[in-house]
């Protein structure tokens, strides 16, 4: 019969038999850096005809473990402070916000001007265009006194209000034009009868031989052509 003694081992082999826990992590988690691989070491000899004991066996390793215990390999290091990089963002959002105003201002201000232009041309255009509706309808008048002044009929107050009524068309930019003896121009002349050349006279081109009726120019554009006799080829 086997003593106590010999079924449960002597107490050297009591000791041997404990529990071994070992960190397989390989980074530390407390510095991050890489773990040496342990050196491999002889297995401890056991006794001669000792049968060896089911122990526990090595506890399998967690998903923490394999994965290196959660740390993030390599020299990666996650600050702890990462207000700075919120802020660089926050920086750039503005500056984007910032071009887009700009563009649109830019924008608003170029069709503003471009506006304003227009409508003073209009309005420059509807202003001389009033002007010159006023100087056509007034020729009739300006004929009248011009007919008046050939037969001396403008004396007194007449003459007075037809000189002030010549000196309102001319402030505006309305002037009279034909003369005789001067080029015939069929874009300013308008000729109404065409007169023998005087015996003796050798002309170039026609020739303005008498102005019936003048014309009237408001700035550079013809209100009204001269009414002319011609003479000459």
């Amino acid at each position: 019969m086997t003593s106590p003694e010999n079924e449960n081992g002597t107490p050297e082999e009591q000791e041997a038999e404990g529990l071994h826990i070992s960190d397989k992590r390989r980074f530390d988690p407390e510095t991050y850096a890489r773990r040496q691989a342990p050196e491999p070491t002889e297995a401890a000899s056991e006794p001669a005809g000792a049968t060896p004991q089911a122990g526990p066996g090595p506890e399998p390793e967690s998903e923490a473990d394999e994965e290196g215990d959660g740390e993030i390999p390599g020299d990666f290091v996650v600050p702890d402070d990462i207000s700075g990089l919120e802020s660089d963002t926050r920086v750039a959002e503005l500056e984007n916000q910032v071009r887009e105003r700009t563009q649109d201002l830019q924008r608003l201000q170029a069709e503003y001007v471009n506006y304003k232009r227009r409508v003073d041309r209009d309005r420059d255009l509807a202003r001389q265009g009033g002007i010159e509706t006023v100087m056509t309808d007034i020729l009739a008048v300006l004929d009248d006194l011009q007919a008046a002044r050939a037969h001396e009929d403008l004396s007194g107050g007449f003459k007075a209000v037809a000189e002030e009524i010549e000196k309102v068309a001319a402030k505006h930019g309305l002037s009279a034009y034909g003369t005789e003896g001067e080029p015939f121009d069929p874009q300013v002349h308008e000729a109404l009868m065409h007169q023998p050349a005087p015996e003796g006279t050798e002309l170039e081109g026609p020739v303005v031989a008498a102005v019936l009726q003048p014309g009237y120019r408001l700035g550079e554009r013809i209100l009204r052509p001269a009414r002319v006799a011609v003479t000459g080829a």
